[in-house]
């Protein structure tokens, strides 16, 4: 398990690359830009994915006027610009980066979406604080060991009335081989570190913090890999 000092120090690292080289690849990414490469593409694929299955899932629950959401680490504002959109009550939106939430606002502003309806902050997870409806936490947790995801997963249901939502790299005995092999994360994406998460750890620590799993999904797409878990409250 790292210690305070290292897990402080890959933070530090992780918000320099998103400020940095990181920003520009993954704005591109996230974005409709054809100045991709085949890896990235797929990514995107595999990312917007998930996002509609998020998106799909809050629509059947129904009732979106009358909710609150926290979208923590929220990125150029993939998941929480669309749901704004479909009329979500209150969003509070928040990324590592500066750049990310700089980015997310702009584009907030150029969908026409008011401000008192979707506020962005710059924050990390550990920071957040409040209580919402619904937290949701996409493609975060590849920056958190085992523990520390487990940790912050309990920290997010502790902000949650009634929903969680999270996703993350499952291990698998294969996903771990082409890990070691540099094959799963390959090339300049490999700036800082990725962790794949052991499922039922995370389960664990959401059903410590009074929460079960109603909802599963796999995304996976070449180089993209992501296990979806909606909870609710127990």
């Amino acid at each position: 398990m790292p210690s305070t000092t290292e897990t402080a120090a890959e933070k530090a690292e992780v918000k320099s690359y998103f400020e940095s080289t990181g920003f520009d690849r993954w704005n591109r990414i996230y974005s409709d830009s054809d100045d991709v490469n085949k890896v990235q593409r797929n990514i995107r694929l595999g990312h917007q994915k998930t996002v509609d299955n998020v998106l799909a899932w809050l629509q059947e629950q129904g009732n979106l006027a009358s909710r609150s959401f926290c979208d923590a680490g929220c990125g150029v504002g993939s998941l929480s610009i669309p749901l704004a959109q479909l009329g979500a009550g209150s969003i509070a939106a928040s990324d590592l980066s500066e750049a990310m939430v700089a980015e997310a606002s702009r584009r907030a502003v150029d969908a026409g979406i008011s401000g008192g309806q979707l506020q962005f902050t710059a924050s990390d997870l550990e920071s957040l604080e409040g209580r919402y409806d619904t937290v949701i936490c996409l493609d975060v947790f590849i920056h958190y060991p085992q523990a520390p995801a487990e940790e912050m997963v309990r920290h997010l249901a502790g902000m949650a009335e009634r929903h969680l939502i999270v996703s993350f790299a499952p291990y698998t005995p294969l996903l771990a081989l082409l890990k070691g092999i540099g094959q799963l994360f390959p090339g300049p994406s490999k700036t800082t570190r990725a962790y794949t998460l052991r499922e039922d750890g995370i389960v664990a620590a959401a059903a410590a913090a009074g929460f079960k799993p109603v909802r599963r999904s796999l995304n996976q797409a070449p180089f993209y890999f992501s296990r979806l878990i909606a909870f609710e409250r127990a």
